[in-house]
C-alpha cells in the first residue's frame, strides 16, 4: 500500500493497521491528510527482522548508547564509534560504554568499540575492513545552538564533514540503511506551530541547524548518485536517564533537587514537545529496519507541555519546591512548538507511549539513584551547552551536593 492510498483510506473513514503499530485513527481529516507529503507515492517499506550488526556513531552518548542498548538486548552485534569529547563530563559518556560492556561480558564478538574521530579517514576506513558493518545508525554529532554560534567551525567538521565521510564509506561498503541524526532545530525560522517535514527549512538560524540541514541534503545525494538507502530523523528534545546535563528536564531536576535557583522565562504559558528516551529508541531502531530510499521524519511526543506544567511535574517528583525566579520572554522564543509525526505514524508505525508527568518521574527517579550511587559527579550550571559555566545559571559562590543539602 502507498502512501497516497493510505490518505484515501483516510479520507473515506477507514483505519490503517501497519504492523506492530496502533491502526491510525479514521478521524485525521481530508484537508490534514491530503497536504501531507503531497501525494507523492511512497511504498510503504516492510521491516527486516533478523540479526544485523549495527554500526552506531556517538554510541556512548544519550540517545546512542540507549539505541545500542536496545539493540544489544534483541540480539544485534553492534559496533561503537565515539571521540569521547569533553562536550559534557566524558564519566558519563565512559558509565554508558560500560554499561554495554557489562551487558555482553562473556560473550564474544557482541559489542565492539572504537574510539576516534568520525572525520579520521584511515581510523574509520579500519574500523569498516575489520568490521563489515552492513546497518549504519549515525548519532555523532555536536550538539547545540548557543555553542555553535561561538564555535561554528567545529560543527561543519563533526557534523557536515563527518556524516559525508561515513556515507561515502556506506556505499563502498555496500551498507543496506543508513539513519542519521538531523534536529528540530532544522525548524528554527519557521512560523508553524506543528512542525511537518513538508515545510520549507532553508532558512536555518543558527549553525548548528544549518549543518543538520546541510546533512539531509547531503544524504538525498548519495541516495541519488549510489542508490544508498538514507534516513533522517528529526528529534525533538529528548530527554530521560543519563541524559545530557545541559538539557532542560536534567538542569531542572538538578537545581530543584539541589535548592538552586530556577529561571521561568515569561509567564509560563510557552509549550515545548518533549520526548523520551524509549520513544525515541523506538522510532529510530524502526528507521532502522525500514530501509527506505531516502526519507526524512519528525520523532517527537506529539503534543506540548507548557513551561508552568513542566515546572509543577518537576516540583512533584522531585519532592521539593522550586526556587523561581521570574525572568522576560527571551527575544525569539516561539510560544508554542510541537511535533508533528503522523509521516512517522504511517510510514514506520511510530507512536510516543510515554507522557511528560511518566518520562519526569521516571528522570527524577534515575537521578535519585545516580546520586545515592555515586553515578553523577558532576555540576552542570559549570559545563551546559559545553561552554562553561550555562549563560543562564546563578552567580553562585559554592554549590552544595544534594547528598549533604537539608531534607
Amino acid at each position: 500500500m502507498t502512501y497516497t492510498d493510505t490518505i484515501k483510506s483516510l479520507n473515506n473513514n477507514q483505519s490503517i493497521d501497519l504492523e506492530d503499530t496502533t491502526s491510525v485513527s479514521s478521524s485525521v481529516s481530508s484537508s490534514e491528510t491530503d497536504s501531507l507529503l503531497l501525494e507523492k507515492e511512497i511504498e510503504l517499506v516492510e521491516p527486516h527482522v533478523g540479526y544485523k550488526k549495527v554500526l552506531v556513531t556517538g554510541g556512548a552518548g544519550f540517545i546512542g548508547s540507549h539505541v545500542a542498548e536496545y539493540l544489544l538486548n534483541r540480539g544485534d552485534d553492534v559496533v561503537i564509534v565515539d571521540e569521547m569529547n569533553d562536550y559534557y563530563d566524558v564519566k558519563i559518556k565512559e558509565g554508558n560504554l560500560k554499561l554495554l560492556e557489562e551487558m555482553v561480558e562473556g560473550q564474544e564478538g557482541r559489542l565492539s568499540i572504537y574510539k576516534g574521530d568520525i572525520c579520521d579517514e584511515a581510523f574509520m576506513l579500519d574500523a569498516f575492513e575489520k568490521e563489515k558493518p552492513e546497518w549504519v545508525c549515525h548519532m555523532a554529532a555536536r550538539a547545540g545552538v548557543r555553542p555553535s554560534i561561538q564555535d561554528p567551525y567545529i560543527y561543519i567538521h563533526s557534523n557536515i564533514k563527518g556524516t559525508t565521510h561515513l556515507m561515502e564509506l556506506s556505499h563502498k561498503f555496500g551498507v543496506k540503511n543508513f539513519v542519521f541524526a538531523s534536529s528540530s532545530s532544522v525548524y528554527g525560522g519557521s512560523s508553524s506551530t506543528y512542525f511537518s517535514e513538508e515545510e520549507n527549512v532553508d532558512n536555518p538560524v543558527s549553525p548548528y541547524a544549518a549543518s543538520k540541514k546541510a546533512c539531509e541534503l547531503l544524504a538525498y545525494t548519495y541516495h541519488h548518485l549510489y542508490n544508498l538507502n538514507v534516513t533522517g530523523l528529526r528529534f525533538f528534545t529528548v530527554y530521560g536517564p543519563r541524559g545530557r546535563p545541559d538539557m532542560a528536564p536534567f538542569k531542572f531536576i538538578d537545581r530543584v533537587s539541589r535548592g538552586l535557583e530556577l529561571q521561568q522565562f515569561g509567564d509560563g504559558s510557552s509549550s515545548r514537545d518533549y520526548t523520551f528516551i524509549s520513544d525515541i529508541v523506538d522510532g529510530v531502531v524502526r528507521s532502522i529496519d525500514r530501509p527506505y530510499p531516502y526519507q526524512i521524519f519528525n520523532l517527537g511526543k506529539g503534543n506540548g507541555t507548557s513551561l508552568k506544567d513542566f515546572i509543577d511535574l518537576v516540583q512533584k517528583h522531585v519532592g521539593k519546591k522550586a526556587n523561581i525566579k521570574m525572568m522576560p520572554d527571551q527575544p525569539g522564543d516561539v510560544p508554542y512548538t510541537c511535533a508533528d509525526v503522523r509521516k512517522a505514524s504511517y510510514l514506520l508505525g511510530y507512536k510516543a507511549k510515554v507522557s511528560f508527568e511518566e518520562g519526569i518521574s521516571k528522570t527524577a527517579s534515575w537521578y535519585r539513584h545516580a546520586f545515592e550511587k555515586d553515578l553523577i559527579e558532576i555540576c552542570p550550571e559549570r559545563q551546559a551547552n559545553g561552554l562553561g559555566r550555562a549563560p543562564s545559571a546563578p552567580s553562585l559562590v559554592s554549590l552544595v551536593d544534594v547528598r549533604q543539602s537539608p531534607q
